[in-house]
């Protein structure tokens, strides 16, 4: 997560720039002594390594040459290009075939090595060595090999952005963005239900063993994969939304509840989540939609709160033009959204600061608005905090209509 989070915010002004920062990126990911990006350059039939990681065995390799490899010369990097097939070996010196340069001048021992593909062709290759014997497991050529695609639409973004004008290149970073967001989603879903069951059995081992500790460490596990399947499924929804696919299923329901739900869910111990307004509150709306918009709302504001201060849910309705609207504010006492990032708060993967997540949160919590036939808003003086408020009919969407 911590290296998605930090590719898709990697500038695409210079590919060369955007795969020296990606191949940094990996290398601390994988604790390797060097990781490259090699791209096919066809006129010369080479594979250049335009993104290497800034460590002494890259530069030594840049120092010797051994950044640009002739296909016609063979080698693993060659290999792995020419047939598509990973590469993985503790060994590299016992490699028939190996380049030489690589083995005696490098001294490179463990190798890693996946195909690139871009833009749904096979372009290079993305290859991690270390000069420790037997330093790679299978997890770590898994990892590669899911990180390719990733690597290979942080390609295809910082291309585009070279051969386009400055208006296409919001466009093109947000469409590598989304490519490498789907990739995630449906990565991880296939892992979280058995991660899930797993950690249950151990919690109900534990219980009848009278483990306390591992309880209660069990316990946090469980809620950070809970975590984690919530980003899932909002990753998952900017899909539906894009293809149109997004339900609600409008039902009286009371917001003040919803309100206490998600207040006494979500509050820390250093930043409290009071309710204010009436005790009750009925609209016609979608229960699971709008407890997924106000907790997304609540959790930003607790991550630009600070501790000790306190967000608030604060609930009122008014009559406008004949038609009854409730609110919803979500207040928070933070620094305030910085004014360059105002227009776009809303938009997909727009963060700011150095707060975590990947920018998806206020971008859904407005469409689920948007559904219902009501709207998110922002009011941030400077330096006085956040209010975000959520306005929705009472009497439900138009039409209720069933898909957004």
């Amino acid at each position: 997560m911590a290296t998605l989070e930090r590719l898709i915010e990697l500038p695409a002004a210079d590919l060369r720039q955007s795969l020296n920062q990606a191949s940094e990126l990996l290398t601390s990911a994988l604790g390797s002594d060097k990781v490259d990006i090699f791209l096919f350059e066809p006129t010369r039939k080479t594979l250049n390594a335009l993104g290497t990681s800034n460590t002494p065995l890259g530069r030594q390799q840049r120092s010797l040459g051994l950044d640009v490899q002739p296909v016609a010369n063979g080698g693993s990097i060659a290999h792995v290009f020419t047939t598509g097939d990973p590469h993985v070996t503790g060994h590299a010196d016992q490699v028939p075939g190996e380049v030489p340069g690589v083995v005696h001048e490098l001294g490179v021992r463990s190798h890693i090595a996946v195909a690139l593909i871009v833009d749904g062709e096979r372009r290079g290759v993305l290859s991690a060595q270390s000069t420790t014997p037997e330093f790679f497991s299978d997890d770590d050529l898994r990892f590669l090999g899911a990180i390719s695609h990733w690597i290979g639409a942080l390609t295809h973004r910082a291309e585009l952005v070279e051969k386009v004008t400055a208006a296409a290149l919001v466009q093109g970073r947000r469409q590598a963005a989304e490519e490498l967001i789907t990739v995630l989603a449906h990565d991880l879903r296939n892992y979280l239900s058995p991660l899930l069951s797993r950690l249950e059995l151990l919690h109900r081992r534990a219980e009848i063993e009278g483990r306390p500790n591992d309880v209660r460490d069990l316990d946090r596990a469980s809620e950070s994969v809970a975590q984690l399947g919530h980003l899932i499924s909002d990753l998952l929804d900017v899909g539906r939304l894009e293809q149109g696919l997004f339900e609600i299923v409008p039902m009286s329901m009371d917001l003040a509840a919803l309100a206490q739900d998600v207040a006494r869910a979500l509050g820390t111990p250093s930043v409290e989540v009071r309710v204010e307004g009436p005790p009750e509150l009925v609209v016609a709306a979608d229960r699971a939609r709008l407890r997924q918009a106000l907790e997304n709302l609540v959790s930003n504001a607790i991550k630009h709160s600070p501790a000790g201060k306190w967000v608030i849910i604060k609930l009122s309705s008014e009559l406008q033009a004949g038609t009854e609207y409730a609110h919803v504010d979500v207040v928070d006492h933070g620094s305030g959204v910085p004014p360059e990032l105002l227009p776009r708060i809303f938009d997909r993967f727009v963060t700011g600061g150095s707060a975590s997540g990947i920018g998806l949160g206020l971008y859904l919590a407005s469409r689920i608005a948007a559904a219902h036939g009501g709207s998110l808003t922002v009011n941030s003086p400077p330096g006085n905090g956040a209010t975000f408020r959520l306005t929705l009919p009472v009497s439900g969407p138009p039409d209720h209509p069933e898909k957004a």
